[in-house]
């Protein structure tokens, strides 16, 4: 009888970052299904937008500076979530774990801003059609970002246990590095459609 060749898998990894990821692929999907979400709400508001000449519907102007503050602070997360994700790649406990701390209080940091960003809307999500708008778009990406916030800080105090030491949970780290650009990259243009595309009329 003879005997078939049997191949070794064994050094192979357990794990992948990236595309060679299931999750990060899951992740990819969702972010498909919610970019579809933002990108409706953003049509529903050009639409109304276009549909009144004097758009804002006699409201004042919101403040701007809370959300600029958040939108700077946003950007600014950019250069640490991508320095963590490098380390992340190379398994590196120690990076990661700070770099975890670090974008958990960067998750946190425009949580607050948002609390003043609401009232500096300075209109009722019930007044009118553009109140509405306003509120719509800024709860959505309100909600993401908590969700992203929630996952990240979990994911934190996973790294500093001994689930952390699996090398899967790099891969988390990767994809929530992933998602969090989806967070920033997301909230520019609702960013504009709040605050200057009126401005503009």
């Amino acid at each position: 009888m003879n005997q078939r060749p049997v191949t070794d898998l064994s050094a192979l990894p357990t794990f992948g970052h990236g595309p060679r990821s299931p999750t990060w692929w899951g992740t990819l999907g969702f972010m498909a299904l919610e970019g579809t979400g933002f990108a409706l709400a953003a049509g529903a508001y050009l639409y109304l937008a276009m549909s009144w000449p004097n758009w804002r519907l006699s409201a004042p102007e919101p403040n701007h500076w809370p959300g600029t503050i958040l939108t700077l602070l946003l950007i600014a997360s950019l250069v640490p979530n991508h320095i963590l994700n490098r380390y992340a790649k190379h398994c590196a406990m120690v990076p990661v774990r700070i770099g975890m701390v670090v974008m958990s209080l960067f998750g946190l940091a425009p949580l607050v801003v948002r609390w003043f960003e609401f009232p500096a809307l300075n209109i009722y999500w019930d007044t009118n059609a553009y109140g509405s708008m306003l509120w719509v778009l800024l709860g959505l990406h309100t909600t993401h970002l908590i969700t992203d916030v929630g996952d990240t800080i979990v994911l934190t105090v996973l790294m500093f246990t001994r689930h952390g030491y699996s090398g899967r949970r790099f891969g988390d780290v990767g994809d929530n590095v992933f998602y969090w650009d989806f967070v920033v990259l997301t909230w520019i243009p609702i960013y504009l459609l709040i605050y200057w595309v009126p401005r503009l009329g």
